[in-house]
């Protein structure tokens, strides 16, 4: 089960164009415990982020103009994680000109507060730009998720791209809380930084993995 996150981004936005499929590329677990760099063609961009030691590909899907890839630690599953990286692309989105990071966001933590009102807390952490694009970041939380049994808060990053946007999100399970949860500045800012560092480069014709154009980049 995907986390809440992805789980209504993919259901509430609507895009005009159908997508084309996009291919993984350098990503994985490193045989020596080390993050590992991930740079995949998503539509129109190479997204290009840190996978944390220990995380590995549970799903990946291309439907649509919607793009979606799930990573879970090593031993969790799908229906049972502690702890999720998802990557998510809109294709076309970037062509609203009303669509920015902020306001993408703040749909997102709307829809999440209307899964539990009385629990539900965020905050803004960061409004950084991504080779020029504007990119915010914020702090979701869910003491009690849909379902009762758990807690879920996850930090995300909203990237308007040149034509799509993007997120890339970092989520967590606990245990259920009948308060809000309080942001912790250490504990998520340091999985900010894991993530580091994110770019989003343009796609070079005939240029496969590793993606030289895009690791080289300054």
């Amino acid at each position: 089960m995907k986390n809440m996150l992805a789980a209504i981004g993919a259901a509430s936005i609507c895009l005009l164009a159908a997508g084309l499929g996009s291919t993984a590329g350098a990503q994985g677990i490193d045989t020596q415990g080390r993050p590992v760099k991930s740079i995949t063609p998503i539509f129109g961009q190479l997204v290009m982020f840190s996978v944390p030691a220990g995380f590995q590909v549970g799903h990946e899907q291309t439907q649509g103009s919607q793009y979606i890839r799930e990573m879970v630690r090593q031993g969790e599953t799908l229906d049972q994680w502690t702890q999720m990286i998802t990557v998510t692309g809109f294709q076309g989105l970037s062509a609203n000109p009303n669509a920015t990071p902020q306001g993408f966001a703040a749909m997102l933590a709307g829809r999440y507060k209307n899964a539990c009102a009385s629990t539900f807390a965020a905050k803004e952490v960061a409004s950084p730009t991504i080779n020029g694009q504007p990119a915010f970041i914020a702090w979701i939380s869910c003491g009690t998720a849909p379902g009762g049994g758990h807690s879920e808060s996850a930090v995300i990053m909203a990237i308007k791209g040149t034509s799509d946007f993007y997120t890339l999100q970092w989520a967590e399970r606990g245990p259920a809380s009948a308060q809000p949860l309080a942001f912790d500045a250490t504990v998520w800012n340091d999985r900010v930084a894991q993530l580091d560092p994110v770019r989003l480069c343009p796609i070079v014709p005939g240029e496969r993995a590793p993606y030289p154009s895009c690791v080289d980049q300054k």
